[in-house]
Parts: structure tokens; sequence; C-alpha cells
């Protein structure tokens, strides 16, 4: 499998394929990249048009095609012979359950890690961030739950929210991070088809109508990241204001995804941190080996979060 995946973003854009290299056409000029370098095309633009050629030569080369709305994946173009993904699939939906219990255990880790991390940038001397730095730590079952509650106790205090509670439809603070999340969920919804993983078969979320399982188990790290961004922009504003998603907060919240992390020993955006950690995972389970899938976390990170 090539190991590219462009993401086509500009406001207009004209793709095409020529000589074996995909053409891309927009206000800055144009750029080529040969289609055989290529594992998938990610095509988000908001007015984009895809000459007829391409879809011809992107299937002869075993590329797939990702058609996106407002970010959000609408449809996925396959070549007709994909039989790397039926293996990938196949290896997919037989995975032992000793497997998914150690890779969401990973995850998991990962998560409680980076809420320890933003908790001591947010109240290093607070008790539950005391707590909370040494519950991410343990190995106890369930922890989840535990760090979410702390973690949630910090923000309130930083924010001085009394009686917070993280809930879907609870509004306030919530309506910031519901949206902020559904940024990210797109983003590695992208990733995932982008490397040919079903999204509808995850580690540890439940399946249920129109959900995908996998996006939401392999985000779960990188939400702190969104709660940084969203603390922030709370912090600098005054109360009134603070909770409405305006424009201004839309574009403001998705900046998340251009901040610079560092990814063992490589410097990336969080964008391209979460696609290093989806091909992770794809190898994970192609090899069944969960030392592949290695999420991102604070400990072997230098990120700035500012």
């Amino acid at each position: 499998m090539s190991y590219h995946i462009v993401s086509i973003d500009a406001p207009q854009a004209d793709l095409t394929c020529r000589d074996g290299q995909l053409v891309c056409t927009t206000d800055e000029g144009i750029k080529k990249l040969p289609l055989e370098d290529i594992a998938s095309i990610i095509v988000t633009s908001f007015s984009a048009r895809i000459h007829s050629h391409l879809f011809l030569e992107a299937a002869r080369h075993g590329v797939a095609l990702v058609i996106c709305e407002k970010f959000q994946p609408v449809a996925l173009l396959l070549p007709a012979c994909r039989s790397a993904d039926t293996l990938l699939t196949r290896r997919h939906l037989t995975l032992p359950d000793a497997s998914r219990h150690r890779l969401w255990e990973k995850t998991i880790d990962a998560k409680c890690a980076n809420q320890a991390f933003i908790a001591t940038r947010i109240a290093p001397a607070s008790k539950a961030t005391v707590q909370l730095s040494r519950a991410a730590q343990a190995g106890t079952a369930r922890k989840e739950g535990g760090c979410a509650k702390l973690f949630w106790d910090v923000v309130s205090e930083g924010l001085r929210i009394e009686g917070f509670s993280r809930g879907r439809k609870l509004g306030g603070l919530n309506d910031l991070l519901n949206y902020g999340y559904a940024v990210l969920l797109s983003t590695v919804l992208q990733k995932l088809y982008g490397f040919g993983l079903d999204p509808m078969v995850g580690i540890s979320h439940a399946i249920r109508e129109r959900s995908a399982p996998l996006a939401y188990d392999l985000m779960e790290p990188f939400r702190p990241c969104v709660d940084w961004r969203i603390y922030q922009w709370v912090k600098d504003r005054p109360q009134v204001e603070a909770f409405a998603v305006t424009g201004e907060f839309r574009r403001w919240v998705t900046g998340f995804s251009l901040e610079r992390v560092d990814y063992f020993g490589l410097e990336l955006d969080i964008r391209s941190c979460i696609e290093g950690v989806v091909r992770g995972f794809r190898q994970a389970v192609l090899s069944e080996s969960t030392r592949h899938y290695r999420p991102w976390m604070w400990k072997n990170s230098k990120w700035a979060g500012s």
C-alpha cells in the first residue's frame, strides 16, 4: 500500500490526472503527485471539480477517494478490487478479545495521561490535579471515569464554573466541547477511510445505528487537545460571550489540528499525528500484534499547547 494521504482542502480546486499523476489546480497554482505514491485522496474542498479520468486512473492504481461535506466524510469510492482491504477487514473483524482489550487499554492510558498533562497547565497545585496525575499512572480497571471526573473538576476550577457536568445536551461549555469534538471526529474518520479501516468495527465503543465506534475509540487520546483549546477560548473572554458557538469560535477551535507535537521523534501537526496513530493501528490489526499501535501521549511529546 502507498503511504501518502492527500488532503484537498482549498476553497476551490480542480482535480484531474495526467501521465499517471494527480494534478490539483487551485488559486495558488498547480501541484502534482504520482498516483502510485498515493493511498487515498480526501476531498474537503467546498467547491471541487473532479474529472472522470481521475476516477478511472485512481481505480487502476488502487487509490481510494473520500468525499466530504462540511469536513465530514459522506462518500467513499474504492476500486472494484481491493484485496489488501479484504485482508484488513477480515483481520479487523476477527481480532481476538485479548488484543481488543490491550488496544483499548493503551488508548485509555494515553487519554488519561494527556488529561493529567493539561491539568498541570491549568492548576498545577490543585488537589484534583495531584489526584489525577496519580490516577493516570495507575493500572486499575475502569480508571477512565475517575480520571474524567477529576479532569473536569480542574477545568471547572480554572474557569470558575460551579457545578459543571459534562453532557452532550447540557449547554454552556458543553456546546463548545461538542463542536470541537465533532471537528476531531471528522478528522479521525477521514484518516480511517483513507487507510481502508471500517469505522463501524470498534475496540470498545458499542455499535449503534449511524455510529462510528472505531473513530470514537481512536479519538479519545486527542480529546484533551480540544479541551485545552476551548479552555483558552473561554478563559480569555467575558462570561457573556464565552459560550457562544460563533464563526470566530469555529475558526479558533478548528486550529487545534495544526498545533505542532512530537510523535516518537517526529515533529508533526496533530492532524498528521492522528494519521500516524491510525497507520499504526492498521499495522497492529494486519500483523495481529498490538505493539505497532502507539497512541499519542504527553510522555513522548514536546507539545507546546499554545
